[in-house]
């Protein structure tokens, strides 16, 4: 069974869950309602056979409602297929795990929430990843200025020059030409 054959069985097996699809380029995205997400999931690695939770990561559409929404990639070893699966996330609702369905998904989504701040409803661990715990933005978001905010965390800790700086095995930034800026070019002097 190939990709387009796989979106018709979602389409018959879930019905008006399935909001849209699109194929571009051989690629095939479906638009599924959040309630449907989780299910629909499932029976993709169960019936399906996609065995392989490639990412997931979410998008921020500030100024229009439902302002997030989850994007979920998923590859199949065995038929070598790739399908994308989006859920808008209306104002109030969290996205169900699917930690239980890929395990993997534990660290996807505990990415999303520190960076997005969308929280994931029977997550087993639901704690940042990557910023620090109590950091009160998610820098990820269209509102977060790109300067960043203003934080307690202290500078770095040291302000001696760093080390290798200007080393044998350091591109030299600002060098007329690629040749001079390549490492190599120190030592043939």
């Amino acid at each position: 069974m190939n990709a387009a054959q796989m979106v018709t069985a979602l389409k018959e097996k879930f019905g008006d869950a399935v909001l849209s699809t699109i194929e571009f380029r051989g690629e095939h995205t479906l638009q599924v309602t959040l309630a449907a997400a989780k299910p629909l999931l499932k029976y993709c690695r169960d019936e399906l056979d996609f065995d392989y939770l490639v990412d997931i990561s979410s998008l921020d559409h500030m100024g229009q409602e439902p302002r997030f929404e989850m994007v979920y990639e998923v590859y199949g070893y065995g038929h070598h297929q790739h399908l994308r699966i989006k859920a808008l996330i209306p104002d109030g609702e969290e996205p169900a795990t699917v930690s239980d369905i890929w395990p993997t998904a534990d660290w996807h989504e505990r990415e999303v929430w520190d960076m997005m701040g969308i929280k994931f409803a029977g997550h087993p661990d639901l704690r940042r990843i990557l910023m620090w715990e109590g950091y009160p933005y998610f820098p990820l978001r269209k509102d977060f200025p790109l300067a960043g905010k203003p934080s307690d965390m202290p500078e770095v800790g040291f302000t001696n020059i760093a080390p290798m700086a200007d080393g044998p095995f350091v591109t030299t930034a600002g060098a007329p030409d690629t040749v001079a800026r390549e490492p190599r070019a120190k030592r043939a002097k």
